[in-house]
């Protein structure tokens, strides 16, 4: 009997997640969301439109199919507690539940839990709940901070003392959010991200992948959810050094093990964003979940079984020969509406023409009479993998270029020039 599997979430990471499972054997998809992702559809059994958010209806739906595991793609819906619910209902859910998603909703939380348990890789910080406090501390320090707002704001909310406001901005920024803020220390070096597979207690971490939240070229404009990532042949990052890429996942174990010790087991995806400083890694953030745009380029490479690393997952019997990824390299080039993030343009027609070897995802779009339109966050995806990183690059570019319509995207993302560039900075810095 084939194994029913639910997948909660209508974007590109959700449809990377639908087709990593369609590539499972003897599995039946079925889906949540909140708008139909046309690309999900196709893989799935039965679609259920509703929003995510209504916990209470997506365990209905749940119970009412059979379903035996869920995998939760959006953060909101963690926050929420559909963890929390579904497994009231006897159902498995990929996907921490409330306390320990607090490690990617409440910043607070988890600069608190790696600072009472000793975990290096902590940036200096303090939490605020008042407005005219954190004011002053932004005066005392006359120094570049990031303001961080306490809970989500998918992925659009860090500001950058230095680099997107002066001291007065940031004031002002801080009183438009309520003074609910974390402020860091800047950190200075090169981003990379390390996610893992947790199931409770082990971790199996996947290929360094980079993302690039710039809107514009040349990694400039408003931070977006993401609009492009890519990664290595070799797994790693010429700017990473093995120690910098063992003390990263030394840090995830460590996080693990604190939550457990706090009596919040976690179970799912654990995404790392660190930034490689010229003292090591340090950690900008933790997210409950894959990341949107990296699990389309994650989930391309594995060449294992999902289905069968989810059941590991929940029944805590996860080992490493579970997890395998090909020795290739990935781009993956988002295309957005015109005037994305700020005033996008929806409703805009797409043609998507003959896109070669390039996997395509799906996102944020509407198919009707069989045409596609452009919706209000970011539209579609193209993966491109190769033997190289050049080789990557190419396909995904190529792809790209086969769309028309009122999008854009970044040609530089995953390009040998960005790479070097890298690599230059961190031999600079250290």
């Amino acid at each position: 009997m084939d194994m029913k599997i639910l997948v909660v979430g209508g974007g590109g990471r959700e449809h990377a997640i639908a087709d990593a499972l369609s590539r499972s054997s003897n599995v039946e998809i079925y889906s949540v969301m909140g708008k139909e992702n046309p690309g999900i559809a196709a893989l799935s059994v039965d679609v259920y439109i509703c929003n995510e958010m209504e916990i209470g209806r997506v365990a209905d739906y749940a119970e009412a199919h059979g379903i035996e595991y869920a995998v939760i793609g959006p953060e909101a819906p963690l926050e929420a507690g559909i963890a929390d619910e579904l497994a009231t209902r006897g159902i498995s859910c990929i996907g921490p539940q409330k306390e320990a998603a607090r490690l990617e909703t409440d910043k607070e939380f988890c600069r608190n839990l790696m600072r009472d348990h000793g975990i290096e890789g902590c940036p200096g910080f303090a939490a605020f709940h008042d407005p005219d406090e954190a004011c002053r501390y932004i005066d005392a320090h006359d120094a570049d901070l990031a303001i961080k707002p306490i809970g989500l704001t998918g992925g659009k909310g860090v500001k950058i003392m230095g680099e997107h406001l002066d001291c007065t901005g940031a004031k002002e920024y801080v009183r438009e959010i309520g003074g609910e803020v974390v402020l860091e220390e800047r950190l200075i070096g090169e981003e990379f991200t390390m996610m893992a597979f947790v199931d409770g207690t082990h971790l199996v971490p996947m290929p360094l992948v980079q993302d690039h939240k710039r809107a514009y070229e040349g990694d400039v404009g408003p931070n977006t959810g993401g609009v492009g990532s890519y990664s290595m042949e070799d797994h790693s990052f010429p700017f990473v050094t093995e120690a910098d890429k063992n003390q990263a996942f030394a840090i995830m174990e460590k996080v693990i093990t604190a939550l457990n010790a706090e009596g919040l087991p976690y179970v799912g995806f654990l995404y790392g964003q660190f930034m490689n400083t010229a003292k090591g890694p340090k950690v900008i953030e933790f997210n409950a979940r894959f990341g949107d745009p990296e699990a389309m380029n994650l989930l391309s490479l594995l060449t294992s079984d999902f289905a069968e690393i989810l059941v590991k997952m929940a029944t805590g019997s996860l080992t490493p020969a579970d997890v395998s990824f090909a020795q290739q390299a990935s781009v993956c080039k988002y295309l957005v509406p015109e005037g994305y993030p700020d005033a996008p343009q929806k409703g805009q027609l797409l043609t998507i023409g003959d896109y070669g070897d390039a996997k395509l995802f799906f996102a944020n779009i509407s198919f009707e009479d069989g045409e596609y339109y452009t919706q209000t966050s970011r539209t579609l995806a193209f993966v491109g993998i190769g033997d190289t990183l050049t080789e990557a690059e190419m396909q995904a570019q190529n792809a790209a270029d086969s769309v028309t319509g009122a999008v854009r995207y970044r040609r530089d993302i995953g390009t040998q020039a960005v790479l070097e560039k890298r690599i230059a900075h961190m031999r600079d810095m250290r």
